[in-house]
């Protein structure tokens, strides 16, 4: 016995140094944002200079994304010399939290929105002093100012404040998120506004395409600077969220279109509106129709500005939301399995992303998962601790969008789409056997009926299957620790088709595999039983690349070091279409087929059925 115990505890023990490795491998470094020394930063007001921006009145036509110019002259210019957008325009000492009434709050204790270099479109900058620059903003419930900071981001100086800018009405209905409700004929509508419920009651004004509308309420949320867990969250990165609005459209006809507008009705009786959008709701489970499903992680947010440029945390993540939008009559559904905005702790970035997907989320549901760049934080349960969330610790995207789980804070959930079945799982939380989530996932598993939801699809950030990802293989797990130990059995029981994962930034496909083995030779026409699970990286969407091992498996088909996301096409009951697809050009890359009867689900294979005895 106490050479088992030693042996148990050794193994332990390198896991969890397995563990920190990986974490020190998978750091994305410091945010930009982070960079900026705020609480160094002094006044160098100088009469000779100057900041200005046109226009200041901001989305007279309804617009909720605006180009604006900043003008901007010194008499001593430095190539070290940098631009910044602040909101809410006041950023001065009145603003930052005396925690200690005996010391005087820093000139400067909130980041700025975003910021570039002087010099980003003006070469003679150095020399004439002067220069343009343009910048994209977003409706985000306040005034915005912008300031010219010389001595880099280590040492910022303050040179020149602008006059202040403004969207119209900017507290109005902005960004509407589209999500899948705990029932198949229910659609949920998630929107930011500056109103919270003691000024105006925020609905939804929906119904069928041309046809009587209806309202129905919404809920409303927000949070406080207290809420999050740590800095930068908590410090320089907190910006207030507004308010978090919630509707649930019921009892919707299959594959019906729709068209909605989200609204508030003020204490005075006046109504404010956003504009019209439209859905088509979900297809009753098990119809028969064509259906498309997008699949990706670690999107992030991309700045068209070109702002950020310091260091490009998401290099493809315009390309990516630009294809998807160019194809958005062909999609019904998109799953953007973690690494949603990489905040990082800067909580007005949230909002930015929303902007950026609307299109997209506006009239598809987009239904997210949890990674570690939303819920990683040290002491607060989750399975690694680490900083990743930079102090959030899922408390905005537990917010900022709706999931349909029991409980927002575990975030796994299933959601059914036609013939599909999603079991959607949490790798920021323990999912090995015994625990409340392994329980879960089996009975997402094993709920599902076959006969009429004959693909059964499992999505989680992290990578529980198989990577050749060089920091995996490097750990010689080829997986994330302890990814597929447990979960493996169950994939193969209940006869998964497809897991698909994020958070390895490559694309990557596995055979049909169980427990290193491929169970088939195909490589793209796959006839009756698949006999294991095909395993995806998909989380190449945005984020900056990793490097494959040079080391080759047999159980890996195709690898592509790109950006790109996938999409999954039912045609019936018996034919599903898997695509990759560039986020470069929106060519397909890679792709497989798999045609096959109910029957060839109920086929018994390796661990899939029980154990025959001579009783039975």
């Amino acid at each position: 016995m106490g050479e088992k115990r030693v042996l148990k505890m050794c193994t332990l023990a390198f896991v969890l140094l397995g563990l920190a490795s990986l974490q020190e491998a998978m750091s994305h470094g410091v945010h930009p944002l982070s960079k900026i020394a705020t609480h160094k930063t002094t006044y160098a007001f100088d009469d000779r200079a100057y900041i200005k921006v046109s226009p200041t009145v901001l989305g007279e036509k309804g617009e909720t994304t605006v180009w604006v110019t900043v003008d901007f002259s010194t008499p001593n210019p430095s190539s070290d010399d940098w631009i910044a957008v602040f909101s809410p325009a006041n950023f001065s000492a009145v603003t930052c939290p005396q925690d200690n009434l005996d010391v005087q709050p820093p000139l400067l204790c909130t980041a700025p929105l975003k910021y570039k270099y002087a010099n980003y479109t003006n070469p003679n900058y150095t020399k004439t002093g002067k220069g343009s620059v343009k910048f994209q903003l977003i409706k985000q419930r306040s005034d915005i100012s912008f300031v010219l900071f010389t001595g880099g981001i280590s040492h910022p100086k303050l040179v020149a404040v602008s006059n202040k800018v403004a969207f119209v009405n900017p507290n109005a209905p902005v960004y509407p998120r589209l999500a899948q409700g705990k029932v198949w004929n229910e659609m949920t509508v998630t929107w930011t506004s500056g109103y919270g419920i003691d000024e105006a009651e925020p609905f939804v004004e929906w119904g069928p395409k041309g046809g009587a509308q209806v309202r129905s309420p919404a809920g409303t949320l927000t949070f406080d600077r207290n809420t999050m867990c740590d800095a930068p969250a908590r410090t320089v990165g907190w910006r207030d969220p507004g308010y978090i609005h919630t509707s649930f459209l019921k009892e919707l006809w299959p594959s019906k279109e729709y068209t909605y507008k989200l609204g508030h009705r003020l204490l005075n009786g006046t109504y404010i509106w956003s504009q019209v959008y439209w859905f088509r709701a979900s297809p009753y489970p098990g119809q028969n129709s064509l259906q498309h499903v997008i699949i990706f992680g670690d999107l992030g947010k991309g700045e068209a500005d070109g702002s950020f440029e310091y260091e490009d945390f998401q290099p493809a993540s315009l390309n990516t939301t630009k294809q998807l939008i160019e194809d958005l009559n062909n999609i019904d559904i998109v799953f953007h399995i973690g690494d949603i905005v990489y905040a990082m702790g800067y909580i007005a970035q949230w909002d930015q992303f929303t902007a950026q997907i609307e299109p997209i989320a506006s009239t598809k549901p987009y239904m997210i998962g949890s990674g570690n760049h939303e819920r990683d934080w040290p002491g607060t349960g989750s399975f690694y601790q680490n900083m990743d969330s930079g102090g959030e610790c899922g408390v905005l995207a537990e917010n900022m969008f709706y999931v349909p789980a029991e409980n927002r804070a575990n975030f796994w959930y299933s959601t059914d789409y036609g013939m599909f079945r999603f079991c959607v799982a949490h790798t920021e939380l323990d999912w090995r056997e015994g625990t409340e989530q392994y329980k879960f996932i089996e009975n997402c598993l094993a709920s599902v009926d076959r006969q009429r939801q004959p693909w059964l699809i499992f999505l989680a950030h992290r990578v529980l299957g198989y990577s050749s990802v060089d920091f995996y293989v490097e750990e010689g797990s080829f997986e994330e620790p302890m990814g597929r130990e447990d979960l493996e059995k169950l994939w193969q029981k209940y006869k998964v088709d497809i897991a698909l994962y994020g958070h390895v930034h490559n694309y990557e496909r596995s055979c049909p595999v169980y427990e290193n083995i491929c169970t088939s030779q195909e490589k793209h026409n796959y006839i009756g039983p698949l006999n294991g699970t095909i395993h995806v990286i998909a989380g190449g969407a945005g984020a900056s690349l990793h490097e494959f091992s040079p080391v080759n498996t047999m159980w890996s088909i195709y690898k592509d070091y790109d950006h790109g996301f996938v999409e999954l096409t039912a045609f019936n009951h018996s034919h599903l279409l898997f695509e990759y697809k560039k986020s470069s050009d929106g060519k397909v890359y890679d792709s497989f087929t798999i045609s096959r009867d109910y029957r060839d689900i109920l086929t018994c294979t390796v661990d899939s059925c029980p154990h025959i005895t001579l009783a039975q």
